[in-house]
């Protein structure tokens, strides 16, 4: 997950270590062969600053990086589709654009963490209320959240507006969760939002693929997704399916222990909700 985790890192990373950073991710299969030396030749940077990369990437030393590298490199990896143009025919974006889904959710896999999923889920679960914080794309993702969780019995809120989201903030206390959504991790908005819960005594949780970003700092607990596809054009073309697949595998993880608790509620709401379908 070496490269998985470079590209949650890259916005955090100094110019000189994006170098870095972008010679990897190019030039993977060729990197496991260079000394420290070589690499920073290569990239044009210092070797403290390639040492800086894979310390950030925690590894004690380069050495112990390149072996998990090459240990990386030998597992069997999809066929990348070729990159689009805007000469692009729809059959050659169709396939790249389900190729990049599928890698990212695969990605997605390796860096999000079970315990991390479970600690979530239970603060859920014992919280008196849960809030979600998002704003433009990832806040359609927290209004989505926060309606599917309320059919699970918590009571839950989506503020996509930043000054609901610091006035709400402020209001919460220990029994309380807030839930940031920011696909980098960098939106101040979000961040800001996410500092004021967090300061007000309420637990603190993010889902992101900022690995290292602003709103890690603002969260007691992170979920991770993955970054695809290059780090520097995720704003333009990244989907947000990595963000909706740890919401869907929180989401399971609740439902199933709520039900163990409660499975009356789940029979209450299926059948209020049952004149509102034809069949």
């Amino acid at each position: 997950m070496i490269l998985t985790k470079l590209r949650g890192l890259y916005r955090s990373l100094s110019n000189t270590e994006k170098r870095v950073a972008d010679y990897l991710l190019e030039r993977p299969d060729d990197v496991i062969h260079y000394s420290i030396t070589e690499l920073a030749h290569f990239a044009d940077v210092s070797e403290t600053t390639v040492y800086r990369v894979v310390r950030k990437l925690e590894f004690n030393g380069y050495q112990e990086f390149k072996i998990n590298l090459a240990r990386e490199l030998a597992i069997p990896r999809p066929i990348v589709s070729k990159a689009l143009s805007i000469d692009s025919k729809v059959e050659d974006v169709l396939s790249k654009v389900v190729n990049d889904d599928i890698q990212a959710i695969r990605d997605t896999a390796e860096v999000l963490k079970s315990e991390d999923v479970k600690r979530v889920a239970d603060r859920m679960l014992h919280s008196k209320r849960v809030v979600f914080f998002g704003v433009g794309n990832s806040g359609k993702i927290a209004e989505e959240a926060a309606a599917r969780f309320a059919r699970t019995g918590i009571y839950t809120n989506a503020y996509i507006d930043p000054y609901m989201q610091v006035i709400v903030g402020s209001m919460l206390d220990e029994d309380d969760m807030a839930i940031a959504i920011s696909h980098s991790g960098t939106i101040r908005d979000t961040v800001k939002s996410l500092q004021v819960a967090k300061d007000a005594g309420a637990f603190t949780a993010s889902i992101t693929s900022g690995m290292n970003s602003p709103i890690v700092h603002a969260s007691d607990i992170v979920l991770y997704s993955s970054t695809r596809p290059a780090p520097y054009m995720e704003e333009f073309t990244s989907s947000r399916i990595p963000e909706m697949l740890v919401l869907d595998v929180l989401f399971t993880v609740v439902t199933l222990e709520a039900y163990k608790e409660h499975p009356d509620m789940f029979h209450k709401i299926d059948k209020v909700l049952k004149p509102k379908r034809y069949l």
